[in-house]
């Protein structure tokens, strides 16, 4: 049975390659690795592009040292939008932000990413100058992915209904399709009129799956697990996601079919690649 962990990061100096070892033998087969933010080495480098590569790495190593298929998702990260301003000043910040979108699609392009992300906003307050160049470089990542026939994988604030209908007429505007807009760390808004067809990924509490299933399966689980020495298990450890599966499944709250749909059908439809 394959089961994905649609959201996650790991480190070279958190429990890496084992963590990756433990979602296996608790059933877990694939994982989409989002690139995690370095904006020292933007900094250093003026460019994403090399920590880019690094993550693609990663997820070499990953795969051929356990057996998990892994998928790479790549983007500038919104909150380097504030260390980048206070380096360079806000032109020149939005300027490396615009360029990390390019690299990032360019990798799209070569086929060693699968969607643009994780872009968006800062999830706390910012001035409304950093909360409109944030959308605008957001606007421009929706862009390029649609040029490239891509997903984007959006970080935001906290949002409910009106905030999905903000994102879903942005991707509008950008001539991106809805449901190649996945909202990481999603509440379970799993029906379009709560979600306006934007694709929800559901941070994989038992609470959230319970109140997703009972609605439908257009939705992704994830752990969003960051792999930090100094928080281990943050947000969810890599073991949840198959867990709450096998859990669900034994307790009839889940079908194969379900599981199906959830773990092979969406990934394959939103991002265009094959689960095989």
């Amino acid at each position: 049975m394959i089961i994905l962990d649609n959201h996650m990061h790991l480190r070279r100096d958190g429990r890496y390659i084992e963590a990756v070892k433990e979602f296996k033998k608790a059933g877990g087969t694939h994982l989409i690795l989002c690139h995690m933010p370095m904006v020292g080495e933007v900094i250093e480098n003026r460019s994403y592009m090399p920590s880019y590569m690094k993550t693609l790495e990663m997820a070499d190593e990953v795969s051929n040292t356990t057996g998990v298929k892994v998928f790479v998702t790549v983007g500038p990260y919104p909150v380097d939008y504030i260390a980048l301003t206070k380096k360079f000043g806000r032109e020149k910040a939005k300027e490396l932000m615009f360029k990390g979108m390019e690299e990032a699609q360019h990798l799209c392009n070569e086929g060693k990413a699968i969607a643009i992300g994780e872009i968006g906003r800062p999830h706390f307050e910012v001035d409304k100058q950093a909360w409109d160049d944030s959308n605008e470089i957001m606007a421009y990542g929706m862009k390029l992915a649609k040029e490239a026939g891509v997903a984007v994988v959006l970080h935001t604030e906290s949002m409910g209904s009106d905030g999905f209908e903000e994102i879903a007429e942005m991707a509008d505007r950008a001539g991106l399709n809805r449901s190649r807009v996945v909202k990481h760390f999603s509440p379970p808004l799993v029906t379009e009129e709560e979600n306006h067809g934007i694709f929800p990924s559901v941070l994989a509490t038992e609470k959230a799956i319970r109140e997703a299933i009972k609605k439908g399966t257009r939705f992704f689980m994830e752990t969003d697990y960051i792999d930090d020495p100094r928080r281990p298990g943050a947000v969810l450890g890599l073991k949840t996601v198959p867990k709450r599966v096998k859990k669900f499944m034994d307790e009839g709250i889940m079908s194969e079919e379900d599981v199906y749909k959830i773990h092979i059908e969406n990934p394959e439809k939103v991002y265009g690649i094959s689960m095989d």
